[in-house]
């Protein structure tokens, strides 16, 4: 799993990296401007990481509290 983290972090869009207990590994945090690019980061970087069998992505609809990012979302991978 620490390649796996390395890699994630290493990405320019990922904000956040988190090593979690319970049903996934990581909790990554991206930021995008729009879906397409979100997706673009999704299929030919992360999901390319040798360790990342799967992912569940949550997308921000309105931030209540925090930062005001156009696109973000909170992907979890599983290693």
């Amino acid at each position: 799993m620490d390649n796996v983290l390395a890699a994630l972090s290493k990405l320019k869009d990922i904000e956040e990296v988190y090593e979690v207990a319970g049903e996934y590994d990581i909790v990554t945090l991206v930021n995008t401007s729009t879906l397409e690019e979100f997706r673009d980061i999704l299929q030919k970087q992360i999901m390319k990481i040798k360790g990342v069998k799967s992912t569940i992505t949550t997308i921000v609809l309105q931030p209540h509290k925090g930062n005001k990012f156009q696109v973000r979302a909170a992907l979890t991978s599983t290693t």
